[in-house]
């Protein structure tokens, strides 16, 4: 008994000196799950819908409540409005039979605006005949699925996470066993031995996002309306992103299980705010974290690309961010490594 109570006593002792592993296991699941809480205890979504050139007469008889109304005089103005995502639908009155035109991208968003559009007509079908809809869709269709919407998110959540893992704990290696060391006493400057990591790493993180991007596309059938090559942009600006991030965080440990708490602190949590969960229903706490995060730009980039079938027009913007995220983070690298030798 005195052995094993020596051994527990070790290995007690060994948890308190460890600081990191003392916050990753007590306050890592705690911020976890405040931030779930905070995501699924959100508001409820309000759809936004807009009735185009709608009869007075017709227009005060509808059930308005629980969801944002706007009228339109002309039909132009609704279907820019429609495509810049200020509506989820619209509704066009031809005939006395209403055209539905939705957005369409988001399945959960599409059911929950033709359900309060069935509900704002039924004071019109009390004394006439059911209304049939005529139900069109700007992006996808009645057929398209969850996995279609999210499909975008997982793939760059993915390519996200693996580069980050395998460049974090292959940078760490390099310190580990010496070799960055024997680098920063060459003639090599900071600057170059960042950028010939970043290039080394790179390659392979090029190759692995082409390959996962394929896959999901051409062999799991995700949803594909756009240009495959602005796929293949994205996922590699992005592991570029996390390329540089786990380069930087790895000098901030000391092993491998350290480099992997930084997982549930800086990767997790960008999960939430990625466009995985409706942003619009996030409480308005955590609402400002999303556009500080490289996935959530990726994220409506590729669903801009795969789901509404954009171009490089609506895209550049998060291309910019997710390549000033880069340069920001081989910045910081460069200044990191004065940590291990003075120039």
């Amino acid at each position: 008994m005195m052995r094993i109570s020596a051994l527990v006593i070790r290995i007690l002792r060994q948890f308190f000196r460890d600081k990191r592993t003392m916050g990753l296991m007590i306050f890592a699941p705690i911020l976890v799950l405040t931030m779930l809480n905070l995501v699924f205890n959100g508001d409820d979504y309000i759809p936004n819908v807009g009735f185009v050139d709608v009869p007075d007469a017709v227009y005060n008889q509808l059930q308005l409540e629980d969801a944002k109304v706007t009228t339109y005089k002309n039909l132009d103005t609704a279907k820019d409005d429609l495509s810049d995502k200020v509506l989820d639908g619209y509704i066009v009155f031809d005939n006395a039979s209403p055209k539905i035109v939705l957005e369409g991208s988001d399945p959960s968003v599409n059911g929950e605006t033709i359900q309060w559009i069935q509900k704002a007509l039924a004071p019109l079908q009390q004394n006439l005949a059911p209304i049939k809809l005529d139900i069109q869709y700007l992006h996808g269709s009645s057929d398209m699925g969850q996995f279609d919407y999210f499909g975008p998110v997982l793939l760059g959540f993915f390519v996200f996470f693996f580069v980050f893992l395998i460049a974090g704990v292959s940078f760490l290696r390099e310190r580990t066993t010496g070799t960055l060391e024997r680098l920063l006493s060459s003639p090599l400057r900071r600057w170059e031995i960042v950028i010939g990591y970043i290039i080394g790493f790179g390659i392979f993180t090029m190759f692995q996002a082409a390959i996962i991007a394929s896959y999901a596309i051409y062999v799991l059938n995700m949803l594909m309306e756009g240009s495959f090559w602005y796929v293949l942009l994205i996922t590699l600006m992005l592991s570029l992103t996390a390329l540089t991030l786990g380069i930087l965080l790895s000098a901030f440990a000391n092993n491998e299980l350290q480099m992997i708490q930084f997982i549930p602190i800086v990767v997790v949590p960008q999960i939430f705010f990625s466009g995985l969960f409706n942003l619009d229903t996030i409480s308005e706490y955590l609402s400002w974290i999303g556009p500080l995060t490289p996935l959530y730009y990726a994220a409506d980039a590729l669903r801009n690309v795969m789901v509404r079938g954009y171009g490089w027009g609506e895209i550049y913007v998060d291309i910019i961010v997710l390549l000033g995220f880069s340069l920001l983070f081989m910045c910081l690298n460069i200044f990191a490594l004065r940590k291990y030798r003075k120039l």
